[in-house]
């Protein structure tokens, strides 16, 4: 009986060890006053400041300096950052919008990520609100994620990175302009998640909106 007892006892603080030891190590990657960044300790991630709110609208492109962007001029609507899983490429300009919003969003190299790969990068997005997941043809990675004024480009979706970075950015206050907004589409006539804008290949034009905002226009999206 004392033996019996003793290996329970013993199982109990195994299980109670590796708990707390999960709990210190998710709490490492919680934004806190103490600790307002906690993606800077993350290998890899780069950042970047830039200026909020500056719109264009539906017609326009912007010359953006990264690939893909995380922040600068956007357009007036935000992309459904609420859990949705995109199937197809969608507009650079409203998704760069939602990170605004605090969101993460997960972009992907649709010819060198797919099967087993994608399903666990899908699970990670599918119901979890302020996330976002899409293809992005080109990308120069197989897996880039984006926050406000932060990006982390990886090559395998088992990475641990991906999940410090989430824990780290989204909805984090300290990092991105407008804390409380929204990541649910407005409605009918602006930004459709069934139906979104498709993503521009393209070359921007020569008349683009500039990364310092020059050529934006005034819009009414939050």
């Amino acid at each position: 009986m004392i033996g019996a007892v003793a290996v329970v006892v013993a199982l109990a603080a195994v299980v109670i060890g590796f708990a707390l030891s999960r709990e210190s190590e998710v709490s490492a990657w919680r934004p806190s006053d103490d600790n307002r960044d906690p993606s800077l300790a993350i290998p890899g991630v780069i950042t970047g400041q830039y200026a909020g709110q500056q719109h264009v609208t539906a017609e326009q492109r912007v010359a953006y300096d990264r690939s893909p962007p995380f922040g600068g001029p956007h357009d007036a609507y935000w992309a459904a950052c609420n859990g949705v899983v995109y199937p197809t490429p969608v507009r650079t300009e409203n998704m760069v919008h939602s990170l605004e919003h605090g969101a993460v969003w997960i972009a992907y190299n649709p010819d060198q990520v797919s099967g087993p790969a994608l399903q666990t990068l899908a699970a990670k997005v599918q119901g979890q609100d302020y996330t976002m997941m899409s293809p992005y043809p080109g990308l120069d990675q197989p897996i880039s994620l984006q926050s406000w004024g932060h990006e982390l480009k990886l090559a395998d979706a088992n990475d641990p990175r991906i999940d410090q970075f989430i824990s780290s950015l989204r909805q984090n206050q300290y990092t991105f302009p407008e804390v409380g907004a929204s990541c649910d589409a407005l409605g009918p006539g602006y930004f459709d998640p069934g139906n979104p804008p498709p993503f521009d290949a393209s070359p921007p034009p020569p008349d683009a909106v500039t990364m310092d905002g020059r050529g934006a226009a005034a819009g009414n999206g939050g």
